[in-house]
C-alpha cells in the first residue's frame, strides 16, 4: 500500500530509484560492483515506465471517484465512509510519486532535486504505511461492528472517526519519517557520471534493519495477522445468519486476505532474502533476486488499484452513487438509468445493525 514501494520510497527499500548499479537502496550490492547488470537496467527502463504509469492511472482514476462519491454524499458520512475516503487518499500520496519514478527509471537520472527527493521518498513511505493501517482499522471496525453490534454502535461516530484518523496519519508519518530524513540526491547517476541519484543512504546502516523490518513486519505480518484472526471469528458469524448473501460475505473476505497477502508477500520476502544474503553470492544469483525484486515490486504496487474496489465498488449503495455520479460527468456514457431493486436493496451483507450499512 508503501513502502514496500519502489526502492524509492527508502522505507520499504528505496526501491523506487530505479539505480541498477544499486537496486532498492536496503541492498547492500557495493562489493558486487565487477558485475554486470546493463541487461538488468535496459529491461527496468521499458519495464517500470510503463508499469508505474499504469497503475498510475488506473489507481488515480479509480481512488479519485472513490473521493468524489464521499464528498459528494458527505452529508451521510459514517465511520466507514471516513476510513474508505483516508484508505483512498492514502493511495492518491502512494502513487502521485509513480510518475517521479517513472522518469527516474527511464533516463536513469534524477532530475528534480534534492527536496523532491527527500519529499518523494516520505510521501511515498506515508502512502504506504497509511494505506495498510486503514486497512487495518476497517478490518477492525468490521470485526467489532458484527461482533459487538450493539455495544459499539454508539461509539462508531463521525469523531471517533476523524480521531482514528489522526491517529493512523501521526503513525504512519512517524514510521515514514527516516524516508524523509535519509533519502537524498546524490552526484552518482545509473548512466551519466554527471548526473544524480535519488536513494535512501543513511550514515548509519542499522537504518537499513528498521527498513526491512518496519517493511515486514509493519507492512504485511501484522495487518494479514489481524485481517485472519477477525475475519476468521467474522465468517462462523456470518454463516449462521439467515441471509441468501452470506456465501457473497465469505467470499470477499477471503478474497480480501488472499489478494493482499499475494500482492504483498513475494515483494517482502524477496527484500528480505536480499538483506540476509551472502556478500559472496554470484551475479547470476544477486541479477535474480533484483529482477524478482523489480517484477515483484511492480506487482504489489498494483495493489492501491485494486482497494477501490475491494473496499469500496463492491458495496451495491456505493456503486449506485458511483454510477449516478459518472452519470452526471460523462451523459453520453448509456449507464442504466433503472438500477434494479433486488441489486441495492442492501449495500453490506455483514451488518447485524442498520449503522453499517457499509461496513463491507
Amino acid at each position: 500500500m508503501t513502502s514496500q514501494h519502489l526502492n524509492m520510497s527508502g522505507d520499504r527499500g528505496n526501491y523506487s530509484y530505479m539505480d541498477f548499479s544499486e537496486y532498492y537502496g536496503d541492498l547492500d550490492l557495493g562489493s558486487l560492483a565487477p558485475c554486470n547488470y546493463s541487461s538488468l537496467s535496459n529491461f527496468g527502463k521499458v519495464f517500470l515506465p510503463f508499469l508505474y504509469s499504469l497503475v498510475f492511472i488506473l489507481g488515480f482514476l479509480g481512488n479519485g471517484l472513490v473521493l468524489c462519491v464521499l464528498i459528494k454524499h458527505r452529508n451521510q458520512t459514517n465511520l466507514t465512509d471516513i476510513c474508505l475516503f483516508n484508505l483512498a487518499l492514502s493511495d492518491l500520496l502512494f502513487i502521485l510519486t509513480l510518475p517521479l519514478y517513472s522518469h527516474y527509471s527511464a533516463v536513469g537520472q534524477w532530475v528534480f532535486g534534492d527536496f523532491m527527493c527527500h519529499l518523494s521518498g516520505g510521501m511515498h513511505n506515508t502512502g504506504f504505511f497509511s494505506s495498510t493501517f486503514f486497512m487495518v482499522a476497517m478490518t477492525l471496525d468490521r470485526y467489532m461492528a458484527i461482533m459487538y453490534a450493539h455495544k459499539v454502535a454508539k461509539y462508531r461516530t463521525l469523531k471517533m472517526g476523524v480521531t482514528l484518523s489522526g491517529v493512523v496519519w501521526m503513525l504512519s508519518l512517524c514510521a515514514s519519517l527516516p524516508s524523509f530524513i535519509f533519502t537524498k540526491e546524490t552526484d552518482e547517476s545509473i548512466d551519466e557520471p554527471s548526473g544524480k541519484r535519488c536513494q535512501n543512504d543513511p550514515e548509519n546502516k542499522k537504518w537499513n534493519v528498521y527498513n526491512i523490518l518496519a517493511t515486514n513486519i509493519l507492512g504485511l505480518m501484522i495487518p494479514f495477522s489481524v485481517m485472519v484472526i477477525c475475519y476468521s471469528r467474522i465468517i462462523p458469524t456470518l454463516m449462521h445468519m439467515r441471509s441468501v448473501k452470506k456465501h457473497r460475505a465469505v467470499k470477499l473476505i477471503i478474497s480480501i486476505m488472499i489478494i493482499f497477502f499475494l500482492f504483498w508477500a513475494p515483494y517482502n520476502f524477496i527484500l528480505l532474502l536480499d538483506f540476509i544474503q551472502s556478500d559472496k553470492e554470484s551475479c547470476e544469483w544477486i541479477n535474480n533476486i533484483k529482477l524478482s525484486a523489480t517484477v515483484t515490486e511492480t506487482i504489489a504496487f498494483t495493489h492501491c488499484c485494486l482497494n477501490p474496489i475491494i473496499y469500496a465498488f463492491v458495496g451495491q449503495k456505493f456503486m449506485k452513487r458511483s454510477l449516478q455520479l459518472l452519470r452526471t460527468w460523462v451523459p453520453g456514457i448509456p449507464f442504466s438509468r433503472r438500477l434494479s431493486e433486488s441489486s441495492f436493496r442492501t449495500s453490506s451483507v455483514m451488518s447485524r445493525a442498520s449503522d453499517v450499512t457499509t461496513v463491507m
